[in-house]
């Protein structure tokens, strides 16, 4: 575990400095918004671009994907009906809540937990296109068109996915693994190098947020989404990834064990970012990252003993 704990101190220490760029106000009362901004319009597109066009469109067919995406999919799901129905929450706020139950820290984490853990980095690339290329996207275009104040239309909503820089990012990504047409250099590596400012600029700007909040306050009036969120995304998508590997697709050993710990990684920080883009859920978004990116650790040790 030992993979685990080196890949979650490399993400504390980038948080931690954002705690004291935001205590020391370096960039200003606002700094944690624009470097939001910066992340989500600049430099999330650059990236999924480049990753998804160095990727192998067959590493999506394979039964780690199958797992990650029904699991994935079921947890938003029913995370959906519960805000919506029990908690009551506007569709925008459910969504958020639905992205932190369900979406995992595939990149910065889930890389180094593949690599170091399960002894191989191939294994999180299915879950991980699958985010960028359907998952994300998917809720994107959903929050988009709760987001406009008029009534979506046909043509306005595939206007408000046109212009949504995250979707086409990804869509141009797609594109070139697909045809497998890699463009000159000289034009790939400034966007190779503004997309490597993407996990810094959200680990930053969440560590900023961090700043005079403590989770799971009353006075937030999200506490329900939150523990509901958490509990949801380290135990219920963990244990619905086990199910459907084991029992249908008869996964078992170091394949079953490897789809299980991809579904306990903690909640992405691009659900923070996201929520301050669209200025709803951010007080679920950011206490789930924070609580889920704490837990996982001891619920990732607690799964290697269970599946051992």
């Amino acid at each position: 575990m030992l993979g685990v704990l080196a890949g979650f101190s490399v993400v504390w220490v980038v948080i931690l400095a954002g705690f004291f760029v935001g205590r020391t106000k370096v960039l200003g009362p606002d700094g944690s918004r624009a470097l939001s901004r910066l992340a989500f319009f600049v430099a999330s597109p650059c990236l999924l671009l480049e990753t998804l066009s160095r990727s192998s469109l067959a590493v999506i067919f394979s039964e780690t994907l199958v797992v990650a995406a029904a699991s994935a999919v079921a947890t938003a799901v029913i995370f959906a009906a519960v805000a919506r129905f029990w908690l009551r929450r506007g569709l925008t706020e459910t969504m958020v809540g639905a992205m932190s139950a369900s979406l995992v820290n595939s990149a910065n984490l889930g890389i180094p937990v593949a690599a170091y853990v399960l002894g191989d980095a191939t294994l999180v690339a299915p879950v991980l296109i699958f985010q960028l290329a359907f998952f994300t996207p998917l809720f994107l275009m959903v929050m988009d068109s709760a987001a406009s104040r008029h009534r979506t239309t046909l043509p306005g909503f595939a206007a408000q996915v046109v212009r949504n820089p995250v979707l086409i990012g990804t869509a141009l990504g797609l594109v070139l693994a697909a045809t497998g047409w890699q463009p000159p250099e000289l034009v790939m590596e400034p966007i190779r190098l503004i997309g490597g400012a993407a996990v810094p600029a959200m680990l930053i700007a969440f560590g900023i947020s961090l700043n005079g909040s403590r989770p799971l306050q009353a006075g937030g009036g999200r506490r329900a989404d939150v523990v509901a969120a958490s509990a949801f995304k380290l135990f219920l998508q963990p244990a619905l990834a086990w199910l459907l590997a084991h029992f249908v697709l008869g996964m078992d050993g170091h394949l079953l064990f490897s789809a299980v710990v991809l579904a306990a990684l903690p909640t992405a920080q691009n659900v923070f970012v996201t929520a301050a883009r669209y200025e709803r859920g951010i007080v679920i978004a950011k206490d789930t990252v924070l609580l889920t990116t704490i837990i996982a650790v001891p619920a990732m040790m607690a799964l290697a003993w269970l599946l051992a």
